[in-house]
């Protein structure tokens, strides 16, 4: 600027120096570079078989040419600096190298043509491989250089984000540890079963709420959520993250003090306090996951996404009838990619057992899952009653959670020929002081695990008291059910349980989905927002 200035001292403010000052002000700008975002990559896997959107930003104006298998889209940044091209379909495949030119050149190399997959939802599908059974060998086997992937790491915020710190991987021994164990064994089975490159990318988050993958706006539109939305308005005007975390450091300080003295004594030190979370970056405010997590990948061409969520929105389960297929129609209209698929995994079993029959709060989040099936299309879940642990929320077996996600996928989307469906209930019929019930999708029949007497069915009168009920398979597609303590039934309920002791199941060993016949009112009836 100072030349500028001592050039032109003699003509004051004329136009060619105001001509000049301008021009010096956009220089930088003109040649500022082309630029993606980190879901595009060194390594990164296409989706076959469909157009693929690129997309990044570059100066107003700037041209910018996108480059891949002797095809050449060329395109112009608009006002907002952003630009996007679609390309054709690429045959499976490669390696192959995307090229971005703009005043600056691009080169992605490695990329391969296959099927992509968004691993999503909370701890269950974050959990990593080398936390999965038989970590060491799976890890050590993981040599697959045509399975690839990525992970988004975990941002809640307001602020719709453009990208994220992340990039793609080859899968190897060296990068699959930290990697959604469900995630990687469901890749890992398409890969084995269709011979094609597969690209995953994990975006999971422990502990998130529903809501918080959903945008704000959409749920302002529903008075359903209006409680909801109304509790964290409220929270959100009176939090203060300062002040916490100064009440924090004194009860810090004062555990410490209190811890030391405890040691020299010889006795136990107290849990030491532990540090608030920033309750404006929760994973439980809404659209804060959908803003810093979701919306950076949204339009990336998939084929589809499996989905692992349910635990954190178990205590608002007659909610979740409605918001979950929200959130699914949701993402769908985001990613402006058609009916994409959407598999998820049904709650696995939880908690003590029960002497007898009750109420859920898991039950009916069950239920809430088992109904989306029936109100979207292109849906599928995974019954899982059988894989969990009572003590643990977070059980090991993620391979037999992921064979199952990836039995829908390979039936449904690959058109593999194989059983993929858990039996689900039909009908019910009364034949004096019992119930004959039917089932749909039983496979080559119904089956039961380990005794031969089917577990887990439980009858009721019209006093609504539950007790165990007797049964016997009569049919491949049909169970009787009785109990001489109810003499005029009027309800069944099966696996209807946080952790249910149940057996029935089709015999290619999918487990038949829990269900009831009433619609009686249940213990999250009328609860919008989770205690916390």
């Amino acid at each position: 600027m100072k030349k500028i200035k001592s050039r032109h001292e003699h003509v004051g403010l004329s136009s060619a120096k105001i001509l000049l000052l301008v021009l010096g002000l956009l220089a930088p700008q003109a040649y500022a570079d082309v630029r993606l975002s980190s879901i595009f990559g060194n390594h990164m896997v296409l989706q076959s078989g469909q157009q693929n959107r690129v997309w990044g930003w570059a100066t107003d104006g700037e041209d910018v040419t996108v480059s891949i298998n002797d095809q050449k889209h060329v395109t112009v940044a608009g006002n907002d600096e952003k630009w996007s091209v679609m390309l054709d379909v690429i045959p499976v495949g490669g390696p192959y190298h995307l090229i971005v030119k703009g005043n600056n050149e691009l080169v992605f190399n490695d990329v391969l043509v296959g099927e992509v997959w968004i691993c999503s939802g909370q701890s269950n599908m974050a959990w990593p491989v080398s936390r999965a059974n038989d970590a060491v060998l799976e890890i050590k086997t993981a040599k697959y250089s045509n399975i690839r992937l990525i992970s988004v790491p975990q941002v809640g915020t307001q602020t719709p984000q453009e990208s994220f710190e992340g990039q793609w991987k080859v899968c190897s021994p060296e990068t699959v540890a930290g990697f959604s164990a469900v995630g990687y064994f469901f890749g890992r089975q398409l890969h084995q079963m269709l011979g094609v490159p597969i690209g995953l990318v994990n975006n999971a988050w422990g502990g998130s709420a529903c809501e918080a993958w959903i945008q704000r706006e959409v749920l302002e539109a529903d008075e359903l959520y209006k409680p909801l939305l109304d509790w964290w308005v409220e929270k959100e005007q009176s939090y203060n993250h300062k002040q916490a975390m100064v009440v924090y450091e004194q009860q810090l300080k004062r555990w410490q003090e209190h811890a030391a003295k405890v040691k020299q004594l010889g006795q136990r030190v107290a849990e030491r306090p532990r540090a608030p979370s920033n309750l404006f970056e929760s994973n439980h405010r809404p659209a804060n996951i959908y803003n810093g997590v979701l919306k950076p990948i949204i339009g990336y061409g998939i084929r589809g996404v499996i989905w692992y969520q349910g635990e954190t929105n178990a205590p608002v389960a007659y909610q979740y009838r409605h918001l979950f297929p929200l959130m699914i129609q949701h993402w769908r209209n985001e990613w402006d990619q058609g009916e994409f698929p959407f598999y998820w995994v049904q709650l696995a079993d939880f908690n003590d057992e029960q002497v007898e029959p009750q109420g859920s709060d898991w039950a009916e989040l069950r239920e809430a899952q088992t109904m989306t099936l029936s109100k979207l299309p292109k849906t599928g879940q995974a019954v899982i009653i059988d894989l969990g642990e009572a003590r643990d929320i977070h059980p090991r077996n993620k391979q037999d959670v992921a064979k199952r996600l990836a039995r829908w996928a390979l039936a449904r989307d690959y058109e593999i020929n194989i059983a993929y469906r858990s039996p689900e209930y039909k009908s019910m019929k009364s034949e004096g002081n019992s119930f004959v019930l039917k089932f749909d999708h039983v496979g080559s029949g119904l089956y039961t695990f380990d005794v031969k007497e089917p577990i887990g069915f439980a009858i009721a009168g019209a006093d609504k008291q539950f007790v165990w009920a007797a049964a016997e398979i009569i049919t491949k597609n049909s169970v009787r059910v009785w109990s001489d303590q109810v003499a005029e039934p009027v309800a069944v309920r099966y696996a209807w349980a946080d952790n249910p002791v149940c057996n029935l199941q089709s015999r290619e060993g999918l487990l038949v989905t829990p269900f009831r016949t009433d619609d009686w009112p249940g213990v999250t009836m009328g609860v919008h927002v989770r205690q916390r």
